[in-house]
C-alpha cells in the first residue's frame, strides 16, 4: 500500500511540474525608497501553489508554470497586495507596497488597510508597533510586554511585574531577541517602563512556541525586536516627551548607501515623583528613595556593494535605586544594566541564496548593597555571551530552506556574595562562576504538498558543557508543523516542539525587584526540557474580521525552584543543595478574535488554562498550582480612529488571582503561637480586573511629519490589585486565642498621565 501511495505522489508530483515553465522576477520597495528585505510572494493557482522569500535588496526570481495566477505580495506591517496575471512568458515586475505598483501585465490591485497584529504560522503573531500606538499605556508609549499580556497564551502578569508568563513557563523560559542578541534584564523597577525605546523598533514577532528550529535554548516563547534595516534617506528625529520619562530617535545619513539611527531615553522620577513621595510620607519611609534609569539604542546600516548588506545594532541600559532610611541607620542601593552589540553581514549569493553571518556580545549585571551600621552586606550576579551565527537560505526545487550554525560562550556569575564588617577585618567572600559553550545546527524546510496541505520541518542539534562530561549534553530537538487549508476562509494547523534549556533564570521576586540570577547547567544540575503539542484553526469570517482557535500541552521536566529568596549565606551553600528540582504540566484553550480593518478595529482573546508543579520537596512530593496558574484571561482591546485628528483607545482586563500559601491554622506551643501549613499555593489571589483609557489629538499626522498629544488613564475605575498580601496575626493577653487578618497591599490606583510625540 505504502508503495502504491507512493507510486501515486510522485507521478502526482512529477506532472505538477512537468508544465511548461517560465521565470518571473522582480523588485519589491516598501514607500518607493526602501528594499523590501525578507517579504513573502505567493502564486496561487488551481494546480500550483509556491512562495518566494525577497533577499537583502529586496528582489526575487521564481520559476512557475504558464497559467493564470493569483499573486500575494505581503511584507509585516505593510499593505497587502493582490494581482490577478496571466502569466504567458518571462516577466519582471516591480512593487511598491505603500504607493503604486507598476508591471507588465493586465492587473486588479485590492488595497488593504495596515494591520497593527499578523498572524504567522503556527499560531506566532507579529507586531506593527506603529498601529498599536493607540492602544493605552501607562506612559503614553508602546509598551510590547504588555501588549503580548493582552493575547491568548500569555498570562497578565499583574501590577509590578514586567515579566512573561507564556503557556504555563515561567519567565526565565522565554527568549527575547535584539538585533541577533540575547537579552537577559528585561525590565525596569516594577514593570513600570518598556526596557527598550519604541521608536527604534519597527516590528515584534512572537512565537508562543518557539516552533522555528533556528530559536533554541528556551522552553517556552520567542520574541524577536527588530530594528531599522535600511539607512535612513534624509534626516529624521522622533521621540516623545512625557512627565516621568522622555525618549528621542534620529535618523542621520551618512552617504547615498549608510546611515545611523541613535535612540536615548531618559526618567525624570527623581525629579519628578520622589519630591511628591517626600511631601507625602508620613512616617519618612521614603523621604531618601531615588529611582532613575536611562538607556540608548544605535542602528547603523551601509550597503557595502550590490549584494552585501552590514549592520550594526547596540544596546545599552542601567538603572540604580537608592532607599536611606536614617531610623534604622540602613543604607541600600541597587543597580541593573544591559549591554549587547551585534554586527551582522547579509550577503547575496544568487537571487535564490543568501547567507547571514552574525557576531554577537551581550552582557547583563546587577548588584545589591546593603550597608547597616558597621556591616555592608553585597551580592552580585552576571552573565556573558559571546556568540557567532551563519544562517543560509536557499531552495530546492521550489521548497524554502534555511540552514545554519551557532555557537556562543557563556560566563555566568550566578551570587557573588561579600560580607564585610566596615569596622574590622572580618570579610567573607562567596564566588561561583561558571564557564559554558553551546554549539547548534540546524535547518528547516518548508515544502507544499500540495494546494492543501503545507508543512513547516526543522531539526535542532544542540551540544552543550559545561567543562565536564557529566555536564555534557547532546540533544536533538525536532520541530513540526503542519498546516490544512480548506479554502480561503478556513485553515487549520498541527505542531510538535522539542526544547531543552541549559541556562536558567532564579527568580527572587515577584514585584519587579529585579535581583534574579542566572545559572548553567553544571555540577549535575540538569537542563530543562519540555515537549508541547499544540492545535489551531484560523477562520476569515469576513473580510475585516479573522478568528483564532487552538488548544496546548506542555510537558516539563527537571524544573527549579530557590525557596530562599535574595539570598541564603553560609559556610555550606551551594547552588546544587540549595535548588529543588521538580516538573510540571500546563495545558489549555485559546481564542481571539480581531478586526483589522475600518474606523474601529481591536481584538478579544480569551485563555482557559492549568498549570500545576510536582517537587519532591514540596507539598509532600504531591502536584499544586503553579504560582502563575491564573485559570482564566480576558482581555478587550479597542481602537477607534474618529477622524484625522482624534482617536481613541481602550483595553479591559480580567484575569484569576495568582496563587501562594498561608496558613490554614494556628495553635500554641509553651505560650508561643505556631501556624500550620496544609497545601503549597493553597490560596488565590482576588481577581485582576482593570480598565485603562487612552485619547490622542494629532495636530499633525502625514507620512513624514507628526505631532500628537496622548492622554491615558491606567486603572480607570481606580480598582484596587492587590500584588501581595499581608497576615497580620493578633495575639489576645492571655495568650489563648490568635486573629488573623489580610492586608491587602496595593501598588497601582488610578494613573493618569500625559505626553507629546513627535515625527520630523
Amino acid at each position: 500500500m505504502l508503495k502504491i501511495f507512493t507510486l501515486v505522489f510522485l507521478f502526482f508530483y512529477t506532472c505538477l511540474f512537468a508544465q511548461e515553465q517560465g521565470t518571473i522576477s522582480g523588485n519589491v520597495t516598501i514607500n518607493q525608497n526602501e528594499n523590501a528585505t525578507g517579504a513573502r510572494i505567493s502564486f496561487k493557482a488551481n494546480n500550483h501553489n509556491s512562495y518566494v522569500i525577497t533577499d537583502s535588496l529586496g528582489r526575487f526570481i521564481h520559476k512557475i508554470p504558464f497559467c493564470q495566477f493569483k499573486i500575494v505580495i505581503s511584507e509585516v506591517g505593510c499593505v497587502e497586495r493582490i494581482l490577478q496575471i496571466e502569466f504567458a512568458r518571462d516577466t519582471v515586475i516591480a512593487i511598491d507596497l505603500d504607493t503604486d505598483i507598476s508591471i507588465l501585465k493586465e492587473v486588479v490591485v485590492l488595497n488593504q488597510k495596515k494591520t497593527s497584529i499578523t498572524a504567522l504560522t503556527g499560531g506566532g503573531l507579529s507586531f506593527n508597533l506603529k498601529q498599536l500606538s493607540s492602544v493605552p499605556s501607562l506612559l503614553g508609549t508602546t509598551d510590547i510586554i504588555k501588549i503580548l499580556q493582552l493575547t491568548p497564551g500569555v498570562q497578565n502578569s499583574g501590577d509590578a511585574n514586567g515579566y512573561l508568563y507564556v503557556r504555563g513557563g515561567d519567565p526565565g523560559h522565554n527568549t527575547i531577541l535584539y538585533g541577533g542578541a540575547h537579552i537577559y534584564g528585561m525590565s525596569h523597577l516594577l514593570g513600570v517602563f518598556p526596557f527598550y525605546n519604541t521608536d527604534h523598533i519597527k516590528t515584534v514577532e512572537f512565537d508562543k512556541s518557539s516552533s522555528n528550529s533556528k530559536y533554541g535554548g528556551r522552553l517556552s516563547a520567542t520574541t524577536v525586536l527588530l530594528p531599522f534595516k535600511e539607512a535612513p534617506k534624509q534626516f529624521e528625529i522622533q521621540g516623545n516627551i512625557g512627565l516621568l520619562a522622555s525618549q528621542v530617535t534620529l535618523g542621520l545619513p551618512i552617504t547615498d548607501k549608510s546611515g545611523l539611527y541613535i535612540s536615548g531615553r531618559k526618567t525624570f522620577i527623581d525629579e519628578i515623583l520622589a519630591p511628591a513621595l517626600k511631601s507625602s510620607s508620613k512616617n519618612k519611609d521614603v523621604q531618601d528613595l531615588k529611582y532613575g534609569f536611562s538607556d540608548g539604542n544605535l542602528t547603523f546600516i551601509t550597503q557595502i556593494s550590490k549584494n552585501n548588506v552590514f549592520c550594526v545594532n547596540s544596546f545599552i541600559s542601567g538603572d540604580e535605586l537608592k532607599i536611606k532610611d536614617d531610623n534604622l541607620t540602613l543604607k541600600t542601593k541597587l543597580k541593573w544594566n544591559n549591554f549587547t552589540v551585534s554586527p551582522t553581514l547579509l550577503t547575496t549569493l544568487s537571487p535564490e541564496i543568501s547567507m547571514l553571518n552574525e557576531l554577537y556580545f551581550t552582557k547583563y549585571s546587577n548588584e545589591l548593597n546593603m550597608e547597616q551600621a558597621t556591616m555592608q552586606f553585597v551580592v552580585s550576579s552576571s552573565v556573558k555571551d559571546l556568540g557567532y551565527t551563519n544562517s543560509l537560505r536557499y531552495q530546492i526545487k521550489n521548497i524554502p530552506v534555511e540552514s545554519g550554525l551557532q555557537y556562543v560562550y557563556h560566563y555566568l556569575n550566578p551570587q557573588k556574595i561579600t560580607l564585610e564588617n566596615l569596622v574590622s577585618a572580618n570579610n567573607t567572600t562567596q564566588n561561583n562562576s561558571i564557564n559554558a559553550n553551546e554549539l547548534a545546527v540546524y535547518t528547516t524546510f518548508k515544502p507544499v504538498l500540495n494546494k492543501y496541505f503545507k508543512a513547516e520541518i526543522g531539526l535542532r542539534i544542540n551540544y552543550y558543557s559545561a567543562g565536564t562530561k557529566k555536564d555534557s549534553y547532546l540533544h536533538f530537538q525536532p520541530r513540526v508543523i503542519l498546516n490544512y487549508s480548506l479554502n480561503d476562509h478556513y485553515s487549520f494547523y498541527g505542531s510538535y516542539n522539542k526544547h531543552y534549556q541549559y541556562l536558567s533564570m532564579i527568580t527572587t521576586s515577584s514585584v519587579g525587584i529585579p535581583t534574579d540570577f542566572w545559572i548553567a547547567s553544571s555540577e549535575g544540575i540538569k537542563p530543562q526540557s519540555s515537549n508541547e503539542f499544540s492545535f489551531g484553526s484560523n477562520q476569515n469570517i469576513s473580510k475585516n474580521l479573522v478568528s483564532s482557535f487552538g488548544g496546548f500541552y506542555r510537558s516539563m521536566k527537571d524544573l527549579l525552584e530557590y525557596p530562599y529568596g535574595v539570598t541564603q549565606f553560609n559556610e555550606i551553600t551551594t547552588l546544587k543543595n540549595d535548588l529543588l528540582v521538580g516538573n510540571g504540566t500546563a495545558y489549555g484553550i485559546e481564542t481571539m478574535v480581531r478586526k483589522n480593518n475600518g474606523k474601529f478595529t481591536g481584538w478579544l482573546s480569551y485563555t482557559l488554562s492549568w498549570s500545576d508543579r510536582k517537587f519532591e520537596a514540596l507539598n509532600n512530593g504531591n502536584s499544586y498550582y503553579a504560582k502563575y496558574d491564573r485559570r482564566h484571561n480576558l482581555s478587550l482591546v479597542g481602537m477607534y480612529d474618529l477622524n484625522s485628528h482624534w482617536n481613541f483607545g481602550v483595553t479591559q482586563i480580567f484575569s484569576s488571582g495568582n496563587r501562594f500559601t498561608i496558613p490554614t491554622s494556628w495553635y500554641f506551643i509553651n505560650n508561643n503561637p505556631v501556624k500550620e501549613y496544609s497545601k503549597y499555593n493553597n490560596a488565590q489571589m482576588p481577581s485582576y480586573i482593570r480598565t485603562d483609557f487612552s485619547v490622542n489629538y494629532f495636530f499633525v499626522k502625514t507620512i513624514k511629519k507628526e505631532s500628537a498629544l496622548n492622554f491615558s488613564i491606567y486603572n480607570t475605575f481606580n480598582l484596587e490589585n492587590p500584588i501581595y498580601v499581608v497576615l497580620n496575626v493578633e495575639v489576645n493577653k492571655d495568650k489563648n486565642s490568635v486573629v488573623v487578618k489580610q492586608e491587602k497591599k496595593v501598588l497601582y490606583r488610578i494613573l493618569p498621565s500625559i505626553s507629546w510625540s513627535f515625527k520630523f
